[in-house]
């Protein structure tokens, strides 16, 4: 990591309206440690991608099944991964690796989950896989808002700034039930992820699921928001360390497992990165809710 990074970065775009002031804030106190960490999730997936030519499995499932080019294009999608990941680790380079990233995520969300969600809404799992990438989202695009230049904001005033920071709040708590519900619906399937030295594993399955669920009310209607997304933020990271963690030391290397605990980490990741967007706010304060304008 490098000295740049720092843990008490303040509120970054709530303290002025203006859409160049996250910009500021963030050269002036350099990158939090929820910026770094989602940075090497970043990196993490970019790496898999070049060591395997391919893209990020079930995550990046490309619904055409003879694509022309097809490892030429994961390639390219593993080096934008790799090197915005990088760019965010420093302060000269956020700026410039917030913009490719946040396009890069939203093509991911509407070319690759979007319309499942759209031809089988029925099917839960659509509806999770859009969740999750959408988490993933929700956290670049508040790095996006935080750094974004004079052009965003004339050209791009909904998504940078304070009213940025908002709608990808907005984002995340819309996401997040889509997570929670799978637990419900794919109560069985989840069972078989949790370790079995924890009691009562259908429980745990259950109080996650409605965790998820909770937090996104919490966000929404701005219930004690900072601690609503800051648990979900922790939540999720332990189930990356306890469901993925143990995987990572099978011998060869299993790309199945490294790609899971690296995309699980994203996704806890991003809502770090949400979660981190409340910070000067009071634990227990009643927020503003991300619907109001």
């Amino acid at each position: 990591m490098n000295s740049s990074i720092r843990t008490d970065v303040p509120q970054p775009t709530l303290l002025a309206e203006g859409p160049s002031s996250g910009t500021v804030v963030a050269a002036t106190y350099g990158i939090s440690l929820a910026q770094a960490v989602f940075a090497l999730t970043m990196i993490g997936l970019g790496v898999l991608g070049l060591i395997y030519g391919d893209f990020a499995l079930v995550w990046q499932r490309i619904p055409i099944e003879h694509l022309p080019g097809r490892q030429v294009l994961a390639y390219v999608c593993a080096a934008i991964e790799l090197l915005t990941g990088i760019g965010l680790l420093w302060r000269a380079t956020a700026r410039l690796s917030s913009r490719v990233l946040v396009v890069y995520l939203l093509l991911w969300v509407v070319l690759l989950k979007l319309p499942a969600v759209v031809f089988v809404p029925q099917m839960e799992a659509t509806w999770l896989g859009f969740g999750e990438i959408a988490v993933i989202l929700s956290g670049g695009w508040v790095l996006f808002a935080m750094y974004a230049g004079e052009w965003e904001g004339v050209h791009l005033c909904f998504a940078v700034g304070a009213k940025g920071i908002r709608n990808a709040r907005l984002l995340f708590a819309v996401a997040l039930p889509m997570i929670g519900l799978s637990h419900f619906v794919y109560s069985e399937q989840t069972v078989a992820f949790i370790p079995t030295w924890l009691p009562l594993p259908l429980a745990w399955v259950y109080l996650t699921g409605a965790g998820s669920i909770a937090a996104s009310i919490g966000v929404l209607f701005g219930i004690f928001p900072r601690l609503a997304a800051t648990l979900e933020a922790a939540m999720l990271g332990i189930i990356t360390l306890l469901v993925w963690g143990p995987g990572l030391a099978t011998m060869p290397p299993d790309r199945t497992q490294w790609t899971a605990f690296t995309i699980s980490a994203a996704i806890a990741c991003g809502a770090w990165v949400v979660a981190a967007s409340y910070r000067g706010t009071p634990w227990l304060a009643l927020g503003r809710s991300p619907l109001k304008p």
